[in-house]
């Protein structure tokens, strides 16, 4: 039985995997990412979700033969390093684990764990990448002065799209009325207290919003459109540098993928993919294999020396169908 854990800033999802291919349960917490919450967060929250899938699998912890935990913000933080790989013993009772940043689920799912790049976009954006047993990761520089093309990053560029024009510094287009309606402003000035005060600038809360630069770009508020499109160019560019950085040849093939729920956006998507198109001919897009959760769970596999065996993979592809677009990867 192995257990993948992929953390996020939205929600840490949980599942058991058998040798078989079976996804034997799942479960559901709250975010895993603990620099707004300080890092004590991250043990409640794997406790609650370990206990949860256990008991809907009728198993104990001790029962799993190993587990991944991929956590947001792993790796970012040298100093909790010694904290965040200690955590999973607490909370499993026992060593059959390894802890890296959540980045390696979308990859290990996306493309089976195998050579290529994937880039995850849902509340922050980074890509992850392997090649003949090297790791690079691209992006990823928080909120904050980075996570190009992610949805916080398309969301906070909807807000200033509003507020210009709620001023009239830009024409008014089907987004301040999406803005309006979904942010219940009795005035536009409003979003300033429903931003910084109600929500005390929650970064889920706000990615959140990206679905509402969605919706206007689809009711055909031409700044909304652009913004997306520039969230599928970003994207587009970090593959590029990871693909630099692992030295992939000029003739090599390079299989690419995607995750987060960002790309459930036609536009960023479409964006996207000629962006690759543009930079490099030997791009293989290719549609995500199964989600970060269940790639955690193969990940552990392959740790533990046990790589489920092509049946068990034909076995989990069919069972998952089409990974489902998380947006909290990272």
């Amino acid at each position: 039985m192995f257990l993948g854990v992929d953390g996020g800033g939205t929600k840490t999802a949980f599942c058991l995997v058998d040798r078989s291919g079976q996804v034997v349960a799942r479960a559901q917490a709250a975010s895993s990412y603990y620099f707004s919450h300080g890092i004590e967060l991250v043990e409640r929250v794997l406790r609650e979700g370990v206990d949860t899938v256990c008991a809907a699998a009728g198993l104990s912890p001790a029962d799993i033969e190993y587990a991944f935990f991929g956590l947001p913000g792993y790796g970012e933080a040298a100093r909790d390093l010694p904290v965040l790989d200690a955590t999973p013993r607490a909370v499993l009772g026992h060593d059959r684990y390894a802890c890296d940043n959540d980045m390696v689920c979308g990859w290990a799912g996306s493309l089976g764990a195998a050579d290529g790049i994937n880039v995850i976009s849902g509340t922050g954006s980074m890509t992850y990448g392997e090649r003949q047993g090297r790791g690079v990761r691209i992006g990823g520089w928080s909120e904050s002065f980075g996570d190009e093309g992610s949805a916080y990053w398309i969301a906070i560029r909807g807000l200033n799209a509003f507020s210009r024009m709620s001023d009239g510094r830009l024409p008014e287009g089907p987004l301040a009325g999406v803005f309006r309606s979904r942010l219940g402003l009795e005035s536009d000035l409003d979003v300033i207290d429903v931003v910084h005060n109600r929500w005390q600038g929650d970064r889920g809360r706000i990615a959140a919003l990206s679905r509402s630069v969605a919706e206007a770009a689809a009711s055909g508020d031409e700044t909304a459109a652009a913004i997306l499109a520039e969230a599928g160019r970003e994207l587009a560019l970090l593959v590029e540098a990871t693909r630099e950085r692992l030295g992939f040849g000029p003739d090599e093939t390079v299989p690419v993928s995607y995750s987060g729920g960002t790309f459930g956006a036609a536009p960023v998507l479409e964006a996207f993919t000629t962006g690759l198109k543009i930079r490099f001919a030997g791009y293989e897009l290719r549609h995500p294999l199964y989600e970060p959760v269940v790639g955690a769970a193969l990940y552990a596999a392959k740790l533990a020396g046990t790589p489920l065996d092509r049946p068990a993979l034909d076995a989990l592809r069919k069972a998952s169908g089409s990974p489902a677009s998380g947006e909290d990867e990272q």
